[in-house]
């Protein structure tokens, strides 16, 4: 498990080249690409930037996940959802029955359960403990959270749910997140950090400061911090 540093002057370009190279790669070997999305500002200019390098990529071999999503609807502007559909979803062509959506708008608790068995059922047709993406992406907040896993939460200490329902700090509190045993199972996972002010907590995270929840993510190949200049 390596994690590795880099820095880009043009960020959206440098992470969509970056989820392009791995998305080839995966569907060249096993004809499926599994890629988790991230939420918050960055994935709508990083969508684009996929969407006008991907050349001819058969987006009918994408399969996407959401890290996290907040409990609001589908069509809500809080939904991280609904920001993948409007910028990647739709334009690309990506069939509905490739996107696992976390389903915000009923009861936390059902839908986290509800999320986790669906993942855990196409695991285990692959023969697959856990559900294991080729590339998960991840943002980093100012407090050193990721996905939804905030600093104090009791999902941090999670080693068997692999995904749950979570209060965060701010609005809207109620969410759900992909927990430690699920991102960690991941080949490769991306972080991604266009604030150039966040690259001391992200070197920092590098280095294993547990105050910081996003230092426990470990790809099981590597972890790369692409950190914007």
């Amino acid at each position: 498990m390596i994690s590795r540093i880099l820095h880009s002057k043009d960020f959206a370009a440098d992470a969509a080249r970056t989820i392009l190279d791995h998305a080839r790669k995966a569907i060249a070997e096993r004809g499926l690409f599994r890629l988790g999305l991230t939420g918050g500002r960055s994935p709508r200019a990083i969508h684009a930037a996929l969407l006008a390098q991907a050349g001819d990529l058969p987006w009918k071999k994408v399969q996407l996940t959401f890290g996290d999503e907040r409990c609001v609807p589908p069509d809500h502007e809080d939904s991280n959802y609904r920001v993948a559909k409007e910028t990647l979803i739709d334009p690309s062509g990506i069939p509905e029955g490739n996107v696992f959506r976390m389903r915000g708008e009923i009861d936390p608790e059902t839908a986290a359960r509800e999320y986790e068995d669906m993942l855990r059922a196409f695991a285990g047709r692959l023969g697959e403990p856990r559900y294991a993406h080729d590339l998960l992406l991840l943002g980093l907040g100012e407090d050193g959270h990721t996905a939804s896993l905030f600093p104090g939460s009791p999902a941090l200490d999670e080693t068997t749910r692999e995904v749950l329902p979570v209060i965060g700090p701010k609005p809207p509190p109620q969410r759900l997140s992909m927990t430690f045993p699920l991102i960690n199972a991941s080949h490769h996972v991306l972080f991604l950090v266009p604030q150039a002010d966040k690259r001391a907590i992200a070197e920092a995270a590098v280095a294993g400061d547990q105050r910081y929840p996003a230092s426990r993510v470990h790809g099981q190949e590597y972890t790369t911090w692409l950190l914007g200049t």
